[in-house]
């Protein structure tokens, strides 16, 4: 027997009477709610809390988090009151990440790879407090530089270092001191200035004093002599060129082509407490990755991150390297369309692999932040959530293209010829001539 829908007329209810009635049940749901304890309606509620604070060093692969905000991607998915908030070096941002927003700090933070391990493992806490952490997503690959004084112009420094070696010890034996700046000891910058220096025979702890500089003060810095030579993102380094105090001797992405660099962390706390906002909050960073690499963005990316409450900087000192244009301040040495470009998005630049957290941690051990015997992979278990990274991606709607089969690049090849792989690194350091630990 066939059924039919009967319509409102032949109920007994007019379309005014349907309404009211409609109407005067949504009033008592509403009123429900009112009356209802916490968490009766939690299984349609959306993010526990409206947003968070997160901090950001004035660099140009932070322009995630600029765009979430300007773009309106955190608002999008639930977040709106997600607050991004400037720091001053890399020391305020872990000093913050300690403290959380309950003590006025904040909850998570554009960051190099490294940190949330350190900050973890409390190695680079006050008193040796851990504050776990969560990398929840990598924000970019590539595009950091290395910089050096124009008094070493007529060496025109490339991938090898070699020549620079010359040129310190001269300058030493005059009586000077001869110094490189990096952002945080045991960060990315350090450690890509670290392996160019001894890959060119310079030992970066006996050779050169190395030095701790926040990005925003860097060209300052070199334009008084305090540094021959430094290690950080953009715009620092093109500004050095644009104000004629230096030049770039080497994209990092030369050192290790398509390497990660800096994260999206958060507090355990934080993640733990509040799982929904923090899945909304990571939706909206990835969406913004995804945004920030299309090519047709690219000036609009740019002209947001020179704003004031952003990087703070000439448009012209951001734009060329964010579309790829590298000019490294040496003659002749102009690359258009760079493959060391700043990739947010393409090659799996979002998802944080584990193999490359290994790297660092097998990194920062060759330099002796932690133990040669320390429990690296315990650590990568407790600190690296690509399984919230996936989440997001799916609930966004990412391809399974874009989504890695495995927690693991394979082996990575270096300029100089070393090979990393993940399922030896103790043979990669072996590998090494010079470091601080014996293997």
């Amino acid at each position: 027997m066939t059924m039919r829908t009967r319509r409102p007329s032949e109920t007994g209810l007019s379309r005014r009477q349907l309404l009211k009635a409609t109407g005067s049940t949504a009033a008592l749901l509403a009123a429900a709610k009112l009356n209802f304890p916490a968490g009766a309606f939690a299984q349609d509620a959306g993010p526990e809390v409206k947003g968070a604070k997160l901090g950001f060093i004035a660099l140009s692969d932070a322009g995630p988090l600029f765009v979430a905000k300007d773009k309106g991607f955190f608002a999008k998915h639930g977040v709106p009151d997600t607050d991004v908030q400037k720091q001053a070096s890399w020391g305020t941002t872990r000093d913050n990440l300690v403290l959380g927003s309950e003590g006025n700090g904040i909850d998570g933070a554009h960051i190099l790879t490294p940190m949330p391990y350190l900050i973890s493992a409390g190695k680079v806490t006050q008193n040796n407090q851990p504050t776990p952490m969560y990398i929840l997503a990598r924000l970019n690959l590539d595009a950091q530089c290395i910089s050096v004084a124009k008094e070493y112009a007529d060496l025109k420094l490339g991938t090898d270092a070699a020549p620079f070696k010359a040129a310190l010890e001269r300058k030493k034996a005059s009586g000077k001191a001869v110094k490189a700046a990096m952002t945080f000891p045991g960060g990315t910058h350090d450690l890509w200035i670290r392996y160019w220096l001894a890959a060119g025979g310079i030992d970066p702890d006996k050779d050169i004093e190395t030095i701790v500089v926040p990005p925003p003060q860097m060209v300052a810095n070199m334009k008084v002599g305090t540094m021959d030579c430094f290690c950080v993102g953009e715009p620092w380094n093109l500004q050095l060129i644009h104000q004629g105090i230096g030049y770039t001797a080497v994209n990092t992405g030369e050192i290790w082509n398509k390497h990660p660099e800096k994260s999206f962390g958060m507090r355990a706390a934080f993640v733990d407490k509040y799982p929904k906002a923090t899945k909304a909050i990571l939706m909206a960073v990835l969406e913004a990755q995804q945004w920030a690499d299309k090519a047709e963005n690219k000036q609009e990316l740019a002209a947001i991150m020179a704003k004031r409450q952003w990087i703070n900087c000439p448009v012209e000192d951001v734009f060329d390297r964010t579309a790829g244009k590298f000019d490294y301040g040496i003659p002749g040495k102009v690359v258009e369309n760079s493959p060391h470009i700043m990739k947010y998005w393409r090659d799996h630049a979002s998802y944080p692999f584990q193999s490359h957290d290994l790297w660092f941690l097998t990194e920062d051990i060759r330099w002796g932040k932690y133990e040669p015997n320390f429990d690296t992979k315990a650590l990568i278990a407790k600190v690296n959530r690509e399984d919230m990274w996936r989440d997001a991606a799916k609930a966004l709607g990412v391809a399974a293209a874009d989504i890695p089969a495995s927690t693991s690049r394979g082996k990575e090849t270096f300029f100089d010829g070393k090979v990393f792989d993940p399922e030896n690194p103790a043979a990669y350091l072996k590998s090494l001539a010079i470091k601080r630990v014996e293997v």
